[in-house]
């Protein structure tokens, strides 16, 4: 791993972030693929439609080399290199996109596992096998030089194998300390949601290897340490301080991955404030949700995305995350025999769950809501994130799961015929109406679920069978899964955002697999079982529930 990574992590670690908005420092000491003249006139003179193509590729000389021999030709053309000529330099000293990748097969892997015989639907469970397929496809492991000259990759340096999620996204997105954004040097002090705890769970529920847990543990407490020290609030109410946690990226620059975007939509702001807005939008991917009208709350423009304010929101979906993770490594420590840690982290969710009922809940309306730090009120427009506590299991109130579902039908989510939308809102951002994102569908269907209510536990089926049916019938016309779902037009790939719909793709894959593997028995490739108007749903539900509750 190269020595400036262990740094820029440390750093972070020991809380020596910078906090001011003035001089931010750049997100890596590249000069090539962080910051700098040649990354600033390359990405401005637009030589790839996609941002993210030019510092995914690796060098072919050292990079002082490269930076050398791009100071002259700069020099002689006084800061402004022809287009051609730039095209000419990167072609001569730059790599193709993901040479420094090579196919992968998982060691264990098994052309037809078991849950596929679990699949009832000849159509369905053909096309689970082609998903299954698509495994191998999306497996990579990294070339040796990468490891021998770390210096001419923006790709951090792993020695494992890994599952890329497809498209434009050909690196791992999960690693060491805290886990960045990507695997990418230029990701490094952005995060992901914190869901290294879950994964570990999900091993472990699988091979119950303690061992794996015992060597691992204090890399899982490094992540949530993370968290605690570089991204906690304290909001005051009703006479008390509660912490809770943001998405908050203090670095400066331009994203490099969308460098020419960043730059251009900061020209319609004053100077002073342009470091703050990139910073808002280094948060906002490190949210995931980049981009939403979840986080577009500082302008005259709702719409507008120099109106981001991500820093600015207690998300709910990141504090149930860290619920969730503290009662996990709770379980973990009581598992191995430490008494003191597992009543730490006991402590903790308690604390938590405390403020996610006083500062996040809303019991009129029947869900948890964004908290505004600024307005020092609650965002209630419509997100599935706001059931994540449910998902999560972060709740202290028996009955949440039958509020959450007349909270769906209060806002007729449960109308939409292909899918969960993200929002209701159409701002043209890709986390927005009328897309659909698998796990956002797999955080209200395992949400109701895991409810005790046999009623909730249907309309978790039905509307995985819708899920199911859009990415179904897309499949049989494409021969392709992608990213995200239009949900308004019959179900077709998703648009919006920064970049064109991906294909692959890894959660997509996932979240129907899992699907196949809950209700195979049940699921369908015939009609879809479509909701009516939320007043029409008894009548709706009950002959599937009925068939349900019939002895097999």
């Amino acid at each position: 791993m190269p020595g400036r990574t262990w740094e820029l992590c440390l750093l972070l670690l020991l809380g020596l972030g910078p906090g001011s908005q003035e001089d931010l420092p750049p997100p890596c000491e590249s000069e090539i693929y962080c910051h700098g003249e040649l990354l600033n006139q390359v990405q401005m003179a637009k030589l790839y439609q996609d941002d993210k193509q030019f510092v995914d590729m690796p060098l072919s000389i050292a990079p002082e080399q490269v930076l050398q021999t791009f100071t002259e030709l700069s020099r002689d053309h006084n800061h402004s290199i022809p287009r051609e000529q730039l095209q000419a330099f990167v072609h001569k000293h730059f790599q193709a996109k993901g040479q420094e990748l090579q196919p992968w097969t998982p060691a264990d892997w098994k052309d037809s596992p078991q849950f596929l015989q679990k699949i009832s639907d000849a159509k369905l469970r053909a096309w689970a096998g082609q998903l299954h397929q698509l495994w191998k496809k999306l497996g990579k492991k990294m070339k040796p030089e990468v490891l021998s000259h770390p210096e001419r990759f923006s790709l951090i340096y792993s020695e494992h194998p890994f599952i890329v999620p497809g498209g434009r996204f050909v690196e791992f997105y999960y690693c060491y300390g805290h886990v960045p954004n990507g695997g990418r040097v230029y990701y490094l002090q952005r995060s992901q949601p914190p869901l290294l705890t879950l994964m570990m769970d999900c091993y472990l529920t699988h091979t119950n290897d303690t061992a794996f847990l015992q060597e691992n543990i204090e890399t899982l407490a490094l992540e949530l340490d993370f968290w605690t020290k570089n991204r906690t609030v304290s909001v005051s109410l009703e006479g008390k301080n509660y912490l809770l946690n943001r998405y908050y990226v203090p670095y400066g620059g331009p994203r490099p991955e969308s460098y020419s975007k960043d730059v251009e939509l900061s020209d319609t702001l004053p100077e002073g404030d342009r470091e703050a807005l990139w910073a808002e939008l280094k948060a906002g991917a490190e949210s995931g949700w980049d981009f939403s009208s979840r986080w577009l709350i500082g302008g005259p423009n709702p719409n507008s995305l120099s109106g981001i304010r991500t820093s600015k929101l207690v998300p709910v979906d990141l504090n149930a995350f860290l619920c969730q993770a503290e009662e996990l490594m709770n379980n973990f420590y009581s598992r191995l025999g430490n008494d003191s840690q597992a009543t730490k982290y006991r402590i903790l969710r308690s604390q938590r769950l405390a403020a996610l009922n006083t500062v996040l809940w809303d019991e009129q309306t029947g869900a948890w809501f964004d908290y505004n730090l600024e307005k020092k009120k609650k965002n209630r427009e419509f997100y599935p994130s706001n059931l994540t506590p449910l998902w999560a299991g972060c709740f202290s109130d028996p009955g949440v799961a039958d509020k959450a579902l007349k909270y769906l039908e209060d806002n007729r989510i449960l109308t939409y015929q292909y899918g969960i939308p993200t929002s209701l809102q159409k701002t043209g951002q890709q986390w927005d109406f009328p897309n659909a994102w698998a796990p956002l569908q797999d955080l209200v269907i395992r949400g109701l679920a895991k409810a005790p209510l046999r009623w909730a536990q249907e309309v978790a089926f039905q509307l995985a069978q819708n899920w199911i049916r859009t990415n179904f019938d897309v499949y049989s016309q494409k021969s392709a899964m992608y990213e995200k779902y239009d949900v308004s037009n019959g179900g077709q790939p998703g648009g919006g955002g920064e970049y064109e719909v991906q294909e692959g793709f890894g959660w997509t894959n996932g979240v129907v697999l899992m699907l196949l593997d809950r209700y195979g028995d049940r699921l369908t490739s015939g009609a879809k079982l479509a909701f009516l108007e939320p007043h029409c749903l008894a009548a709706t539900l009950l002959p599937s529930l009925l068939l349900s509750l019939l002895p097999r």
